[in-house]
């Protein structure tokens, strides 16, 4: 089994030049099977087995998100093992996906978003550089991973453009707005004065490397404490409050579609369910017959 892990791995990298993201939680879900598995051969795995594992997860107490990820990894790898002919039929297909509770993403108001872009303060680089971080996400919607992505050349403040790399590596042009372009010129023009390890990433830490996720979430949870938020938030509460606000101020759904980089418009239509909540919270305090 651990040959053929190796062997998808190879692929996911080399031929869909997946993220080390992807990679990494598809090699955890694939050693989980592995584990499970024991000395079986990969040849005696059917879909009575897989459904064996499956209840094992739940028996774990795996939310049924966790173990719907788990089995999606599970389908791509039998999936490319079929198709390299390394098994004769693939047990998976006669498995189904249990069925996930539909979690509405956290959106912040428009008026605690202000307060959030707004706390980082003082002309220091590194007040400027976090400053630009929160209104380049929430103005170009863009995820936290295209964020650290950034380079220098992608910037273009003249056109209030920024080109971003998104999943599977797919390049977009996101317009940003005045205050994002306002807080990069007001960044950029201090990064030099950083210690300066990487000159093409945009967004560097006290070292002067590329800032990681992990270190944007760090500085975001900060400023929610500055703002005593309750709320709990991340770098993509952002994305999803970009996308509501666009949505309740008029903008159409292929548009926002366009502007997230989703591939599929389902993935989009989430937040009209938000705006309707809101529609409908509205309509109960307003509506003297609700």
């Amino acid at each position: 089994m651990q040959r053929f892990i190796e062997k998808f791995i190879n692929y996911l990298n080399v031929e869909k030049n997946a993220s080390p993201h992807t990679i990494l939680n598809y090699r955890i879900d694939l050693e989980s099977f592995d584990k499970f598995l024991g000395d079986k051969d990969v040849a005696a795995i059917d879909h009575l087995l897989l459904r064996k594992f499956l209840a094992e997860l739940r028996g774990k107490n795996y939310s049924k998100r966790t173990i719907a990820r788990k089995l999606a990894s599970l389908r791509s790898f039998f999936r490319f093992m079929f198709r390299e002919g390394h098994i004769k039929t693939n047990p998976i297909t006669a498995v189904s996906t249990p069925k996930l509770d539909k979690k509405l993403p956290i959106v912040l108001d428009e008026g605690a978003v202000a307060k959030l872009l707004q706390s980082p303060s003082g002309d220091d680089v590194f007040g400027l550089r976090d400053r630009a971080i929160l209104e380049t996400i929430y103005s170009g919607g863009i995820r936290v991973s295209e964020l650290v992505g950034l380079n220098m050349r992608n910037v273009d403040l003249i056109g209030e453009v920024i080109k971003v790399f998104g999943k599977g590596s797919k390049e977009r042009m996101v317009p940003i707005g005045g205050p994002a372009v306002s807080a990069l010129r007001k960044y950029i023009d201090k990064r030099e004065t950083m210690k300066v390890k990487d000159k093409d990433a945009v967004f560097l830490g006290k070292n002067g490397a590329r800032m990681g996720d992990r270190n944007v979430r760090h500085m975001l949870d900060k400023y929610i404490k500055l703002c005593s938020m309750t709320v709990h938030i991340s770098p993509h509460s952002l994305r999803h409050s970009f996308a509501t606000h666009m949505l309740d101020r008029g903008a159409d759904l292929r548009s926002v579609q366009e502007l997230l980089g989703h591939a599929n418009l389902s993935t989009t239509q989430i937040y009209t369910h938000v705006t309707m909540d809101r529609l409908k919270t509205v309509y109960d305090k307003a509506h003297p017959r609700a």
